[in-house]
């Protein structure tokens, strides 16, 4: 039967993200739909962007270290609650900053995870001669299971058009100080686990192997595939990873998509890494494209000796492509058994 359309109705009215102008300091988004973490959603996170965390990987090992089977790869937990924090991002142009990812505990296989989304400052960029008026947005976001347990609390900065495209708001908050307050306790998640029980046979580089200063060339590089398929998994309703148009002409990388490939390849030269408990810094140097190949160098920046293992922070470096385009400057903390 055809569907007509009554004329003399309202149009309908579009619900999309904010623009830079709807905010306001102290505004709560706390209405993103939660998520259970479920065997199928690994599997398809671990499809996209590769997987060789063994305590991810294995339940007999993720029982015998932490307690319980169904460890949650640690990128998964953090694609998610980014993706969820997209409500208030869904306009955005680019994201300037992350601080204060740690994390505060582990969740496994069967764990939901919500996420609320709290505007901590606002500054309006400088205008500039032939380009529409865009501002910074200070995020805080902070994920917790359903048991009410903080898992994340972190900050992000994410860059938003206004509506007048040379409209004044006058917000010009310093965002030196947001974040400052973030733990820095990186060993918390761990410390009822067992360790010891992460076996490794001898001839894999371990903790008590490593050098501060050590460099890491990465062999072979990844394919950077299903980038939209991977911003629907995790929630990203941010358009310039689903939309060309708002992309500018093509679509943008998900930066959580080069991350994961990042620790994909960090834990094929470290077998030994157990999970990533934190970052210092992210930074995002140039656009990914879908097709893109990956390829990356780590370095030991600093070691923290535990019982058993220790922290290790890392970075790694990553490039695109044969002429190797700097593309993610990623400095973030793991346990190394």
């Amino acid at each position: 039967m055809a569907v007509s359309i009554d004329e003399r109705r309202q149009p309908l009215r579009y619900v999309e993200g904010p623009y830079f102008e709807d905010l306001s300091v102290g505004q709560v988004f706390d209405y993103a739909p939660p998520i259970t973490l479920t065997d199928g959603l690994t599997a398809a996170h671990r499809a996209i962007l590769g997987d060789r965390l063994a305590l991810a990987l294995d339940n007999e090992l993720a029982t015998a270290v932490t307690g319980q089977p169904g460890f949650a790869h640690p990128g998964l937990v953090w694609d998610l609650a980014i993706g969820q924090s997209t409500i208030v991002t869904q306009r955005v142009k680019a994201n300037l900053f992350y601080r204060g990812l740690v994390f505060h505990r582990a969740p496994h296989v069967g764990d939901t995870l919500r996420t609320t989304t709290e505007v901590v400052g606002l500054r309006q960029n400088q205008p500039r001669v032939g380009r529409p008026a865009t501002g910074l947005a200070a995020l805080r976001i902070t994920t917790v299971d359903q048991q009410d347990r903080l898992v994340l609390d972190f900050w992000r900065c994410a860059m938003l058009p206004l509506r007048d495209p040379s409209g004044t708001t006058g917000h010009a908050d310093e965002f030196d100080h947001i974040g400052a307050e973030a733990t820095t306790d990186f060993g918390a998640v761990s410390r009822q686990w067992t360790l010891a029980a992460f076996e490794l046979p001898a001839r894999v580089t371990r903790f008590a192997d490593l050098e501060v200063g050590d460099p890491v060339e990465l062999a072979g590089g990844d394919l950077v595939s299903n980038a939209p398929e991977l911003a629907r998994l995790t929630l990203n309703v941010a358009a310039v990873h689903h939309d060309a148009t708002a992309g500018g002409g093509e679509r943008l990388v998900y930066g959580g998509h080069t991350i994961g490939i990042a620790l994909g390849q960090c834990a094929r030269a470290l077998p030994s890494l157990v999970t990533v408990v934190g970052w210092h810094s992210c930074d995002h140097l140039a656009p990914v494209r879908e097709w893109d190949t990956l390829r990356s160098s780590l370095g030991v920046e600093a070691l923290q000796p535990m019982t058993v293992g220790g922290l290790a922070h890392l970075r790694s470096v990553v490039f695109a492509g044969a002429d190797r385009t700097p593309i993610l400057d990623w400095r973030f903390v793991a346990i190394v058994a």
